[in-house]
């Protein structure tokens, strides 16, 4: 690709670059010294799972993969410490070193489904942080004004709430914005809410007489509910690691509106191929169900494979179109010897249907779970198992997943 077809192809899928012409005359300059670019994207460990609205700005590293620069996958292992306040109305809670790091493992597996493991470098920001000293700490915050870090939306908006903000919050920004300086990153990627982190890198490398980064900002990618942002705490997230038929259910449970945009954020077609097949679409020459078939199989297949997609495919049809329980369900065994028996909120954690008690909670208040075919109301008080009743249950939870529980007497 020349210069101009390169910018085409990683404008592709962002909402913002700041500032393109920088861009251009990095491009320009690699292509005439050979030396790649250094393109930066971190991700703090602070749950297991990467789910699909990571994957946005993991997908364009690929594309710079593609172009020949150097991936540098960061795992925020020291700024997860901290807790990222981008967007949050209150202090996040702080993690241990421990969980850190057990997240951090998972995300070392699930990358590499979509990036090169030969291209990428993957790094922990405690490599520096941690040598870093707290002397050295205090000369870094003498680059950084405290009006700067304040000038952050949500800072403004706690701030005019009268709501607390952590001393350690204020200094996030400061942190990942080193890892730039460290990194001598030539370009950082990262959603519309990382915007004021990333600018900070810029003025940051400024400081330390680098050459500033280009910022490459994504969108933030709606959920399933296509309302909020794709997030596990709200329920509406597609993980990459989950099954392939969990996968195929909820891709298919997306509006016809919202599966153009995934097109857009989580396939490699060009918004010229994408927009034919929205005309075809509206035409009524190809249903749009038929669309997010695809959309669903192409999504696994990047993540599991084309098996396993058109597998998940035919499973659908059995379960749903055919209203089957499926040939093979997943089961689990758990103990009777509980006092007061098993309630249902309780059980569905323990079994992994659910990510906690609360998720649980707003699964049966949404009518979403059934127990061999009956719709389930139980208030938490009351105990859905007991001595002497069958020692196997069957649970559906919403339209998808089914999970066969033996009580072990």
């Amino acid at each position: 690709m020349n210069i101009d077809e390169q910018l085409e192809f990683l404008r592709k899928g962002t909402v913002e670059i700041i500032r393109e012409e920088d861009l251009r005359a990095k491009l320009s300059k690699s292509e005439r010294t050979g030396k790649p670019l250094r393109v930066k994207f971190g991700a703090d460990p602070t749950a297991p799972d990467i789910h699909l609205g990571h994957t946005v700005a993991i997908r364009k590293l690929r594309h710079f993969q593609e172009l020949g620069h150097t991936v540098i996958f960061l795992i925020g292992d020291f700024t997860g410490l901290i807790g990222d306040p981008s967007g949050k109305s209150a202090t996040r809670p702080q993690l241990t070193r421990e969980e850190i790091n057990a997240n951090a493992e998972t995300y070392k597996k699930q990358i590499f489904k979509l990036l090169d493991p030969e291209k990428t470098e993957l790094r922990f920001n405690s490599e520096w942080m941690d040598r870093l000293g707290s002397d050295g700490f205090i000369r870094l915050a003498s680059h950084v004004t405290v009006k700067q870090i304040l000038e952050r939306d949500d800072f403004q908006k706690r701030l005019a709430e009268e709501r607390p903000i952590a001393l350690h919050e204020l200094l996030y920004p400061l942190t990942q914005a080193y890892d730039s300086v460290a990194l001598e990153a030539d370009v950082e990627l990262g959603g519309t809410d990382q915007k004021f982190n990333l600018l900070l890198g810029r003025n940051l490398q400024r400081e330390y007489e680098q050459e500033p980064q280009v910022a490459l900002i994504t969108p933030l990618l709606e959920g399933t509910d296509g309302v909020q942002k794709m997030s596990k705490s709200l329920g509406n997230y597609i993980g990459i690691d989950e099954p392939p038929q969990e996968m195929f259910g909820k891709v298919m449970s997306i509006s016809d509106d919202l599966m153009w945009r995934y097109y857009e954020l989580l396939t490699d077609f060009t918004l010229a191929e994408i927009g034919q097949m929205r005309e075809r679409a509206g035409s009524g020459e190809i249903n749009p169900r038929d669309f997010k078939v695809s959309l669903a199989k192409r999504v696994i297949s990047d993540f599991h494979s084309a098996a396993d997609a058109a597998a998940a495919e035919e499973d659908f049809v059995r379960r749903f179109r055919n209203k089957e329980v499926p040939d093979e369900v997943e089961e689990r065994t758990v103990p009777t010897n509980l006092p007061s028996g098993w309630y249902l909120a309780d059980l569905l954690t323990t079994i992994g249907l659910a990510s906690s008690k609360a998720e649980a909670r707003r699964l049966i208040q949404q009518g979403g779970v059934y127990i061999d075919g009956q719709r389930q109301e139980f208030p938490n008080n009351q105990s859905i198992w007991k001595e002497g009743m069958s020692t196997s249950i069957l649970i559906k939870v919403g339209k998808r997943r089914f999970v066969r529980v033996h009580f072990k007497t």
